[in-house]
């Protein structure tokens, strides 16, 4: 029994081929490169390989066809999933569109938890720097005012306006002033802001602009008042529409086992398989594939191929054409429990070996470093 496969001396210009003995897994050979008359040479010589583990690649093919006729071409399950992955995944995209109807509204950012309040009723708890300041200098202000010092006095004393001093003199508990004239007092912008709002829906969120625009309106204040207000806007939280997953996601759903995905994967991949009859269908064929794949089914191959052609699914019918090409050997690797999984790891352990050499070695050193090591 042996495995081939191709690795590349110079990655997307030239490969050569490494046959593997499946059973040992030890390499036999290193070929210079991958055609098939080569291939088919050297399988002359060895007229007693059985079994030929091999990918679907056709210079693989056609070089066992011809030099071990006698042989079982096995087609390694591995790269078959991949092939039914790839065509899964194009299918997919040909109903992008679809994907946009699972979207839906993110939920509205929380709101700000309001202000805590302690157990005097103010919404700024003790130990809060502005409430600790607040408490102190309303208790000096009525501290000089019960000691019968006037309200100038007071105001040279603390170092206050004289508007300040009223404030704190004109409220009996320091609580009062945590709540309504400091907050929500009126700005000058106030009677401005309903154009603002409007120039930035339109789209002109330039704070000079703005501010030059409402100055011959009767704006009198500044150009900073405006630069904030905007910038309020332009920070606050915005809700995010969810992206739309995209083809290779829901690919991804499909090709995994059903009992493995999560509750909301199966709901979103139920409804598209509702409003798509294609992608349903898609579901259906790959997972008949997973089955017969898993189960070592064969035999249940041309079904399938026949099922397929039935459905609109040119991503599909594009592999099951390949596979009807190469029929004996899928069905022998649907069936047969011999795999390429040997040989794919001697072609990382040459990738590591050319690594060694800084990819420098020729086939003959090459080959005498795989074979012998």
């Amino acid at each position: 029994m042996v495995g081939v496969d191709e690795y590349a001396t110079r990655k997307g210009r030239h490969y050569g081929t490494v046959l593997i003995d499946i059973e040992t897994r030890r390499p036999i050979d290193l070929l210079p490169d991958r055609e098939a008359s080569s291939l088919a040479a050297w399988l002359t010589e060895q007229p007693g390989v059985e079994v030929i583990c091999r990918d679907r690649a056709p210079f693989f093919a056609e070089g066992a066809t011809t030099g071990a006729p006698q042989a079982i071409q096995v087609a390694d399950r591995w790269h078959l999933w991949h092939n039914v992955s790839e065509a899964a995944e194009r299918a997919v995209a040909q109903h992008r569109r679809c994907l946009r109807a699972l979207v839906t509204a993110s939920p509205e950012p929380d709101p700000e938890p309001a202000p805590e309040e302690d157990s005097s009723g103010s919404p700024w708890p003790t130990g809060h720097r502005f409430a600790d300041r607040t408490r102190a200098r309303h208790a000096d202000v009525h501290a000089l005012l019960e000691a019968g010092h006037s309200r100038r006095s007071v105001q040279r004393q603390l170092g206050m306006t004289w508007r300040t001093v009223k404030q704190f003199a004109d409220v009996a508990r320091p609580e009062e002033l945590f709540t309504g004239q400091w907050q929500n007092r009126p700005s000058v912008l106030d009677d401005y802001k309903p154009y603002l709002d409007d120039r930035w829906n339109e789209g002109c969120t330039n704070a000079w602009k703005l501010w030059e625009e409402i100055a011959p309106l009767g704006y009198k204040g500044s150009y900073q008042r405006v630069r904030a207000y905007l910038h309020k806007k332009r920070t606050a939280p915005r809700p995010v529409a969810a992206r739309p997953p995209s083809p290779r996601t829901v690919a991804g759903w499909i090709l995994r086992r059903p009992e493995t995905l999560p509750e909301a994967e199966q709901l979103l991949l139920k409804t598209v398989r509702t409003q798509r009859p294609e992608i349903d269908a898609l579901t259906r064929h790959v997972r008949a594939f997973a089955v017969m794949l898993t189960e070592r089914q064969g035999e249940r191959l041309p079904d399938w191929l026949a099922a397929v052609r039935q459905d609109d699914l040119p991503s599909l019918h594009t592999l099951a054409a390949g596979i009807d090409r190469d029929r004996a050997a899928v069905i022998a690797g649907l069936t047969l429990p011999w795999s390429s999984g040997a040989v794919e790891g001697h072609v990382n352990r040459i990738k590591m070996l050319k690594r060694q050499v800084f990819g420098r070695a020729g086939h003959q050193l090459l080959r005498k470093r795989v074979l012998l090591a």
